[in-house]
């Protein structure tokens, strides 16, 4: 049987070859008058590649954004500040204040916060009570009319145990005198022991790093006792990347506070 249309059919244009995904129904639109036809699904195809990928880009930028917007920011402040010291009623602490109410006999722990609040630091006066005899002065950055008066991290060097953990131990607290001071600060927890007399260097480890020294200034037109620094041999405060960052500012004024000391001899 011949299949052959006959002149009679109608005339058909020839079919343009396709290319692409088999099964994709694809929609010829007829292009311009005396050009040829164009395939409109790939060209809408390519047009929504062009939308996605500024689309993406845009939302990169827009991620990228909020990352950095979700990361917490560094707290913390550019320099040292000079800060006034009071007592533990709230009064202005004076280098008298200090003479008759802290000595190197006194058990408990004095500890203010300095640069930031969540920095607490001893204060002790080495100077002995009145009429008696022992104690230091004229010590390494100390203050006041004997130089007794210094100021230390409470946060020890080792693993980072704060006071009371940490703490002050006054003359025949314990039978050990780690080398050969009767009196020092001492840490509790892995029994590392610090020089109070000489800049808080290290008596005994495992810390290998001394306490940081809070720079004191006492005003002698008022007698009143400030911080203003870190002596600039200081090691950072143990869990602070620097001295200066991880929490705020404590303001103008830091007061005292009082806490009872942790003192275990067998912890040498």
């Amino acid at each position: 049987m011949n299949a052959a249309c006959p002149s009679s059919c109608p005339f058909v244009l020839p079919r343009p070859e396709l290319s692409g995904t088999p099964g994709l129904v694809r929609r010829l639109a007829a292009g311009p008058a005396g050009g040829q036809d164009y395939d409109e699904t790939k060209r809408n195809m390519l047009k929504l590649l062009v939308l996605a990928g500024i689309a993406g880009a845009a939302g990169g930028g827009l991620t990228g954004g909020s990352l950095q917007y979700a990361q917490p920011p560094i707290v913390g402040i550019a320099n040292f500040p000079r800060v006034q010291l009071l007592d533990l009623d709230g009064s202005a602490l004076t280098s008298a204040k200090i003479a008759g109410e802290y000595t190197v006999e006194t058990n408990d722990v004095i500890l203010f916060n300095y640069p930031l609040r969540n920095e607490p630091n001893f204060l002790l006066n080495l100077s002995p009570p009145k009429g008696g005899t022992g104690g230091a002065s004229n010590v390494q950055g100390g203050v006041g009319p004997n130089k007794s008066i210094v100021a230390y991290s409470a946060i020890c060097q080792h693993l980072g145990c704060p006071a009371p953990n940490i703490s002050y131990y006054p003359p025949g607290t314990c039978p050990a005198t780690p080398g050969g001071q009767s009196f020092y600060i001492h840490c509790t927890c892995h029994g590392s022991t610090y020089d109070v007399t000489n800049g808080a260097s290290n008596l005994t480890g495992p810390a290998v790093l001394p306490l940081p020294q809070v720079v004191l200034e006492w005003n002698q037109s008022d007698d009143t006792i400030w911080a203003t620094g870190m002596t600039p041999n200081s090691p950072p405060v143990n869990g602070h990347f620097s001295t200066l960052t991880g929490d705020y500012a404590v303001g103008s004024q830091s007061q005292l506070t009082k806490q009872q000391p942790i003192h275990q001899c067998d912890t040498f």
